[in-house]
């Protein structure tokens, strides 16, 4: 084989390997990118409807499975699906090496969190540059089962929902991929479900930040932790089977876990007798916040009364004032000023279990009060004294850096 210009990572399966047609073009896809110079990385999931009819026949069995004997019969469904279209590729001439969790082959390597593993990346990294690399150098093709890794001592793990994805990305990061494809039965991403809304639009490009804040607000298109181990420098392509090369670009990854100051004064603004429950009324009080010149940073919600952080609110409080008593909005409000925040965000912060209670334990040891604390999806936000704030930024720190250990 001439020298490979940059490698690709395929991941097919699911509702789109349902047939010999299917798998034909797969071949296909595979010729075509062969062509170009570019070497190969099949990653397969189980056919669709397999993985779920193997879970519902192993709880009627036994409902008391443990999960070890769970992920072992689960993993049946990738494994026949590799099988198959190592078989269609070598019908076709190609050197393809099926490569599954008992084959010497294996890359994938996790902790033991049995139905929702783990990869453990460096372990992987490694095994993926010794052991599959040089058969793509060599002109072969690996075909990879998704959704599956072997913890150290040989046990086969699952890695939860979305897990083909997954080890596409995470083979692709390992590998020094130019771009995982990611072939789905819808041809990119919209922007909103097509299912439910009528005129949703397809998106061409993403950035990763965006990515992981719609896969984590319930988008189907990608799970959340795929995107964990895209890197800096390779593309991850939503697309559809028909055509591959079209399609959704992600580009750039989530940003790593990391703690910042915002650094303009900040004012909490209570207002009572104010009805949360009338979006209308929520939407003018906004409205006056905004048109006082404060921006605001949160929102938080009781049945009659809100919590708005602002940036200087001071100097707008009259006019938040007269527009919203004047209105009969909210029948009194109250500015508390001198307040700074901090943000804690990253890739996977939701996943961290205690980041919150080791952020927020040694504020408490220091008498440290917390006017306010919003999460939003991997995105902590804490609002304190300014004159405590960079007290509260250390601590952060540590947490997070005890956390990535």
């Amino acid at each position: 084989m001439n020298r490979l210009s940059e490698i690709v990572v395929v991941k097919v399966g699911g509702s789109v390997l349902n047939g010999e047609d299917d798998v034909k073009k797969v071949v296909d896809l595979t010729d075509k990118l062969r062509k170009e110079g570019k070497g190969v990385v099949l990653v397969v999931s189980a056919m669709k409807g397999v993985t779920d009819s193997l879970l519902s026949s192993a709880l009627k069995i036994n409902p008391d499975i443990s999960h070890e004997k769970l992920d072992e019969i689960l993993s049946v469904g990738e494994v026949t699906s590799a099988r198959l279209l190592g078989a269609a590729l070598e019908r076709n001439s190609f050197q393809a090496v099926v490569i599954e969790p008992q084959s010497e082959l294996w890359p994938i390597i996790t902790d033991s969190k049995h139905l929702d593993a783990n990869p453990l990346i460096e372990k992987t990294r490694e095994r993926v540059r010794s052991l599959i690399l040089p058969l793509i150098e060599d002109g072969k093709i690996p075909v990879i089962c998704g959704f599956l890794g072997k913890t150290q001592d040989g046990k086969i793990t699952t890695l939860g929902r979305g897990g083909s994805d997954t080890t596409a990305v995470l083979v692709g990061n390992c590998i020094g991929a130019s771009e995982v494809l990611l072939v789905k039965d819808v041809s990119g991403v919209f922007s909103s479900d097509p299912d439910l809304v009528e005129n949703s639009k397809f998106i061409e490009v993403l950035d990763g930040d965006e990515a992981g804040l719609l896969a984590k607000g319930g988008a189907k298109f990608l799970h959340q932790k795929a995107l964990r181990y895209q890197k800096e420098g390779m593309n991850i392509r939503i697309t559809a089977l028909d055509s591959p090369s079209s399609g959704t670009l992600i580009r750039g990854k989530e940003p790593q876990l990391s703690v910042e100051r915002y650094d303009q004064p900040i004012s909490m603004l209570t207002l009572v007798g104010v009805n949360t429950e009338d979006m209308e009324v929520l939407t003018r009080v906004a409205e006056a916040v905004t048109e006082s010149g404060s921006g605001i940073l949160a929102i938080l919600l009781e049945k009659k009364s809100a919590l708005i952080y602002v940036t200087d609110g001071r100097a707008g409080l009259n006019r938040i004032h007269d527009r919203l008593i004047g209105e009969r909005l909210a029948k009194a409000i109250s500015s508390f000023d001198g307040l700074a925040m901090v943000v804690v965000k990253g890739d996977a912060l939701e996943s961290r279990p205690g980041i919150i209670e080791k952020i927020t334990r040694p504020l408490a040891s220091k008498e440290i009060n917390i006017y306010g604390m919003v999460t939003i999806s991997s995105s902590i936000r804490i609002f304190v004294s300014s004159d405590k704030v960079q007290e509260v930024v250390s601590a952060a720190k540590e947490a997070i850096e005890e956390q990535v250990k």
